[in-house]
């Protein structure tokens, strides 16, 4: 038996979980858990809501409410999204409660005792319009090394982490204005000590995936520098030192610990308050589950801070995952990008989802989420290979025999069939071992075909008249290729492996059995009624979201001209960022002066279908609230090209659309602001304003 600590990285609770959440590391830790609880090893996998940082105080501060409100709500959502999702955890918590925070404590206290903390004096950037600091995610700018879009202290393209001088063009995202530098103090974590340590420690990790140690090596080289493990703000965990009542520990230095934490925490739950030191202080493998953001805080930093706290294990490894994308972009919460999983669990099965992640999971490149892809596969391999062997298997046993019929009659066929079965059933042990969770998957489909190759080939409809003793055998060898396959399934698809159990006659669940005992002779169990384990789906029959199919963008005007051959119209061009210029034509010419245009950011919906007006060709169309007949602009504060969006509804642009077909989709001004069923328009900065006041109700043309 070996002891397995699994850590899957903790999801912000500011907004509901998407699919890039549960490709990245939720559903390959849960993989790797449920296999190695089935292996008869004594697993330990915690997480929990992150509920601490600026992600969190921006959404308060969107919505006017306090940050409690906002964590409580999602960390809820959250808990019972996994339980649909059939995640299973011995430990899911949160970082605000009094047990984590006294551990964070603890664990800071330990550190700056042996000399790993310091104060020091650093400039950070404030913002005279708001008059206060601004923490890291309070500040966007651009990459000094990539060029590309940094938010707070990391670029989001390249990964590299930041000092906050090093941003070009920094912003702030409350009000839009340029900060300044100014001194502070804050307590710095002596991350350059352990940079030969480090080195050391990554020497024999050459099992690790490729991308996770070439990242951190690269880092390691271009050397390492202090962090501040403290911010001007008010929410967090409280530093547990005179003189820093008003600054709280930085979120990456307390989300980290939360594996410790919630580790000591379970061990409290289960009356045995020293357990956890079995996984943290003796022989152990931890596994750390996350997307690839989230890799220096893993590999270098963590491990940094357990080398100088002292007595605890080390990652064994980290499988990051690439990046889940639509339409070629990262999932994103706070860009709105994204497929939400409380919208996915009404309309699929659990398993169906866990499938299709499984089999195009981000493991060494990004996976694109493809509507066409996922149906395809469901209908083609879920449907018409595996659950097609499956419910045939069944039926034809338990309509002919009502038993698992005994195996008496025998022939080479059925020996290859069955060293076939098993090779492909240790692969998928092997890959699960090896976190190659998509290699595994197709292991078990190809099980499944092998097992309707060697049905279709033997027909044991003929042999029912013929010789009913082949016949029952050739069933007993099918059946126990369904019982290979319920294991084998039982790590991916745990619903339906369950499922599976049930009509093999048994009754108890599959998760309370060992994975070994599928090599196990099937006993006599009286057959249940079969059960279609996936129906097909029909692509048309997805119902979307009219909203859904907009292609909606922040632009930037940069510049205005009469039209020649209309009064009342604009030729305007404007900046949509990575769609490039755009020009439209406009009939706000009575309303706005060229001058105040310029520079403006507006809404435009980019895949209106292009149309010359007045002789002019317009390439999408800008978004204005009809007030009584006259046109108020809408005006946004993202970044040119960056998406437009009504939080929950997952974005399907179609590639054209028609300006009917817009028409159809009722928005309307509500207090100053876009409201459409209920939720507000909105940029990667907070809600979309309305340039002026107008009548509630205004619709949004």
């Amino acid at each position: 038996m070996e002891r397995i600590f699994i850590g899957v990285a903790w999801p912000y609770a500011n907004g509901s979980l998407h699919l890039g959440t549960l490709a990245g590391c939720l559903l390959p830790g849960d993989i790797f858990g449920r296999y190695h609880r089935m292996k008869g090893n004594a697993v330990l996998m915690v997480s929990g809501s992150d509920e601490h940082g600026t992600p969190i105080t921006l959404t308060a501060e969107k919505e006017g409410v306090e940050p409690k409100e906002i964590v409580d709500r999602y960390h809820e959502e959250h808990k019972k999204n996994l339980e649909e999702l059939g995640i299973h955890f011995e430990n899911f918590t949160r970082t605000s409660n009094e047990f984590h925070k006294n551990v964070v404590k603890d664990f800071f206290l330990r550190l700056y005792d042996k000399g790993y903390i310091y104060p020091e004096k650093m400039k950070a950037f404030y913002c005279e319009n708001c008059a206060r600091f601004l923490p890291d995610r309070y500040v966007e700018g651009i990459c000094p090394y990539c060029k590309g879009k940094a938010r707070g202290d990391q670029c989001e393209e390249c990964g590299k982490t930041l000092e906050p001088e090093e941003i070009l063009q920094p912003k702030c995202k409350i009000c839009g204005g340029k900060p300044t530098l100014k001194e502070t103090e804050h307590l710095f974590f002596k991350l350059s000590a352990f940079e030969n340590k480090l080195m050391e420690w990554l020497k024999d990790k050459h099992y690790w995936r490729d991308n996770v140690l070439n990242f951190t090596l690269n880092l390691l080289k271009a050397g390492l520098k202090d962090r501040a493990i403290t911010r001007d703000i008010e929410w967090g965990v409280e530093v547990p030192l005179e003189g820093y009542e008003n600054k709280r520990i930085y979120v990456w230095f307390d989300a980290v610990i939360g594996y410790l934490s919630a580790s000591k925490e379970w061990a409290e739950k289960k009356g045995a308050p020293d357990e956890w030191k079995k996984w943290w202080m003796e022989e152990a493998k931890h596994y750390y589950f996350l997307a690839k953001d989230n890799i220096p805080f893993h590999t270098i930093i963590w491990p940094a801070m357990l080398m100088a706290h002292g007595g605890l294990n080390l990652p064994y490894d980290v499988p990051a995952n690439e990046y889940l994308t639509m339409s070629g972009e990262q999932f994103s919460k706070s860009k709105g990008i994204g497929i939400w999983i409380p919208d996915m669990l009404k309309k699929f099965e659990a398993d169906v989802i866990r499938y299709y992640l499984s089999i195009n999971m981000p493991e060494k490149h990004d996976t694109d989420w493809q509507w066409e892809d996922f149906v395809a596969k469901n209908n083609n391999e879920l449907v018409a290979i595996y659950g097609n062997f499956i419910h045939r298997v069944i039926t034809f046993a338990s309509k002919n025999f009502g038993v698992v019929p005994p195996y008496t009659k025998g022939n080479d066929l059925d020996t290859r069939t069955i060293e076939e079965i098993k090779n492909n059933f240790e692969e998928v042990g092997k890959a699960i071992e090896k976190c190659y969770f998509k290699e595994g998957i197709k292991r078990i489909m190809r099980m499944a075909q092998i097992g309707n190759q060697y049905m279709n080939r033997v027909e044991p409809w003929k042999l029912l008249k013929d010789d009913e003793e082949r016949c029952k055998s050739v069933i007993h060898i099918c059946l126990k290729i369904v019982k290979f396959l319920a294991v084998a399934s039982a790590p991916y698809m745990p619903k339906t492996a369950d499922k599976i159990w049930k009509m093999l006659g048994y009754n108890d669940s599959i998760h309370s059995r060992k994975w070994d005992e599928a090599y196990e002779e099937l006993e006599e169990n009286e057959l249940q009624k079969p059960v279609p384990l996936f129906n097909k789906l029909n692509l048309d029959d997805i119902v979307e979201e009219p909203f859904s199919k907009l292609d909606l963008r922040v632009a930037k005007v940069i510049n205005v001209e009469n039209h020649p051959n209309a009064d009342k119209l604009y030729v305007m061009e404007l900046d949509v960022g990575e769609l490039g210029k755009r020009r439209i034509v406009a009939g706000i010419k009575p309303w706005y002066e060229k001058g105040e245009l310029i520079g403006k950011k507006i809404v435009l919906l980019a895949n209106l279908k292009s149309a010359k007006i007045r002789g002019v060709l317009s390439n999408g169309m800008l978004l204005a609230a009809d007030d009584g007949g006259k046109a108020v602009l809408l005006i946004a504060n993202g970044k040119e090209g960056s998406r437009v969006y009504i939080e929950g509804i997952e974005g399907k642009p179609v590639k054209e659309m028609e300006y009917e077909e817009f028409r159809k989709i009722k928005m309307a001004a509500k207090g100053g602001k876009v409201e459409y069923k209920g939720k507000f328009l909105r940029d990667e900065t907070g809600e979309i304003k309305i340039d002026g006041v107008v009548k509630d109700g205004s619709i949004i043309r």
